[in-house]
């Protein structure tokens, strides 16, 4: 059963971002009226289908994972970096909560933020295309997994930052561009195969978009380009995997917690 201080924590972090919708819902909205408008349409309509979608419904799931997971880690490590800066996060430190409960709390209320955007970049979407959801159970799963890995990372950022320019520089300059290159605009079979082996399939980023993809439109890049005994399986083995590595980051997040780094300086 939550506790009250789960819940407090947990409403608290919500609240900050839900009262600030000008600064957490319109800008992702915005932006991605523009991918649609540029990429979608503009672009589009000169390029020819992939596999067997339209591009600009192609590129829908990727501009989701973007939005989503970008959203959950500026959260979390706002918030953490925010309350180490003005030292109120001592209170929660301070408070009858376990370490456990403090991340999870961390990590569940950035992770509905980048949930809330996903839906947001959907809705935006279905106005330039219709969208049909394939793998709805497993859509869900993907989604939830993804926010809470990158609300996770975003804990270890916030401990991790001496300033906020450090955090640009993690979410601009490091996550933005992975994810870039992890299938957002185009297929892994359109790459040669050297490149689809040794560089994208390299990248974290490439099965997350992929997971959601194959759950919003059946398709995956993975089905495609990994061997044929193990091909039917890929996008489950690709989601088992990212569990763990959630479960893997919340375990650092809650060590780092305990020993109090970053948080005691």
């Amino acid at each position: 059963m939550l506790s009250v201080g789960f819940k407090a924590l947990f409403q608290r972090e919500v609240l900050r971002f839900v009262r600030r919708p000008k600064n957490t819902f319109m800008p992702p909205a915005i932006t991605n009226v523009l991918y649609f408008a540029v990429f979608g349409l503009i672009l589009g309509g000169r390029i020819d289908q992939i596999a067997g979608f339209d591009y600009i419904l192609f590129i829908v799931p990727g501009l989701i994972v973007l939005g989503a997971i970008s959203n959950a880690f500026e959260n979390a490590s706002f918030s953490i970096f925010h309350g180490r800066w003005n030292e109120y996060i001592h209170e929660t430190l301070t408070s009858p909560l376990s370490y456990v409960e403090m991340v999870v709390a961390y990590i569940a209320a950035s992770a509905v933020r980048g949930l809330i955007v996903g839906i947001i970049i959907a809705a935006v979407g279905r106005l330039f295309v219709p969208i049909s959801i394939e793998h709805g159970l497993f859509l869900v799963a993907t989604m939830i997994v993804i926010t809470a890995l990158f609300a996770g990372l975003g804990i270890v950022g916030g401990l991790v930052a001496r300033d906020f320019d450090d955090l640009t520089v993690m979410n601009q300059f490091i996550l933005r561009p992975l994810v870039f290159f992890g299938a957002v605009f185009y297929s892994l079979e359109t790459l040669e195969q050297a490149w689809q082996v040794h560089v994208s399939l390299l990248n974290p980023m490439v099965y997350m978009v992929d997971s959601v993809r194959y759950g919003l439109l059946g398709y995956s890049d993975l089905l495609e380009v990994a061997p044929a005994a193990y091909a039917e399986f890929a996008p489950f083995a690709a989601l088992g995997v990212l569990t763990a590595l959630t479960v893997a980051v919340m375990a650092l997040d809650v060590y780092l917690f305990k020993i109090g780094y970053g948080l005691t300086d």
